[in-house]
């Protein structure tokens, strides 16, 4: 009987954990030939999200849970959560139940057609219209400057092979854009669309800093582009400089007591040559922090306890 493993990064959510847990079971007790593991990872939550899960794992013994020792973020707490799962296949989904656990039959059905990589895309949401925007626009782009074929409308939530996560395993990065490593593993994927609903409770922990810090990284993991576009942009600007410096002193050699320079162009100017340099200053920054980040080296996160996992077995 095939072990399915399911991911649920959260913090400050205990609102929906335990719905979350009942839609799960009610999905997994109508495919029998199935047995399941259910991994919360909490991340360090202020409110009474751990000692709900601690409810629902001593009535259940399908649910475990790892507590951080403080809040390692939605980039690196789920990927730890993903190493530790031992199913033959992991399913990655939010506790907010804006990933709908209804989709779990469909996503376990593509995977024994032969699919190593199932995902949820969500080509329609319930989000604002600039929200919305925003988003596909930045899809868009991503997709294309990327080095490799990023699927687009895909968040994480998805079904992954267990021959996925080893594979992920050897990436060995402490900061992962997972959607980027999905495409850069190069599996065929089966796509299963779905609308995103809105959340109904608690308080969305996404901010402007986060979707950008999401943004960039997935920018820096996957094109030079941006690097490239500032060399190409400091020589197209420096031979636009010299000819109209050339224009400058034809004018003023044909003109003389009748063109004058006027300081409007020259501040302008120089405004202008100094945004575009900050501009790519910036760009060089983010790519250098990534670099740092990788060469640090540091665990995924620092587990504070462990709930429901089997007990390690002694060291030699």
């Amino acid at each position: 009987m095939p072990l399915i493993s399911i991911i649920t990064p959260c913090f400050n959510e205990a609102e929906n954990v335990e719905e979350l847990h009942r839609r799960i079971a009610a999905q997994f007790s109508g495919i029998p030939d199935c047995d399941y593991e259910h991994i919360f990872i909490d991340n360090a939550s202020t409110d009474g999200t751990v000692e709900a899960i601690r409810r629902i794992a001593s009535a259940d013994s399908h649910v475990k849970a790892i507590v951080n020792s403080r809040n390692f973020g939605h980039i690196r707490s789920p990927m730890h959560a993903l190493l530790q799962a031992r199913g033959d296949a992991v399913i990655t989904m939010a506790s907010d139940l804006q990933d709908p656990p209804e989709l779990i039959p469909a996503f376990i059905a593509k995977w024994r057609e032969g699919f190593r990589v199932v995902v949820g895309v969500k080509p329609q949401s319930l989000e604002t219209p600039l929200m919305s925007f925003v988003r596909r626009s930045y899809y868009r782009t991503i997709g294309r400057i990327a080095d490799v074929r990023l699927i687009p409308n895909f968040t994480g939530f998805g079904l992954y092979d267990r021959s996925v996560v080893e594979i992920a395993r050897r990436y060995d990065d402490p900061y992962p854009y997972f959607r980027g490593m999905v495409s850069d593993i190069g599996f065929p994927h089966a796509e299963i669309p779905y609308e995103k609903p809105l959340r109904l409770r608690g308080i969305t922990k996404n901010n402007f800093y986060t979707l950008y810090d999401l943004a960039m990284l997935g920018i820096t993991s996957h094109s030079k582009l941006p690097l490239r576009l500032a060399t190409m942009a400091g020589f197209s600007l420096s031979l636009i400089s010299l000819l109209i410096a050339l224009v400058y002193l034809v004018l003023k050699l044909v003109y003389w007591d009748r063109f004058g320079m006027g300081t409007a162009p020259v501040l302008i100017g120089m405004f202008f040559l100094a945004s575009v340099q900050l501009f790519f200053i910036g760009i060089l920054g983010e790519y250098i922090a990534s670099i740092h980040t990788q060469v640090q080296k540091r665990p995924l996160v620092v587990e504070r306890e462990r709930i429901n996992f089997d007990p390690a077995p002694p060291r030699d």
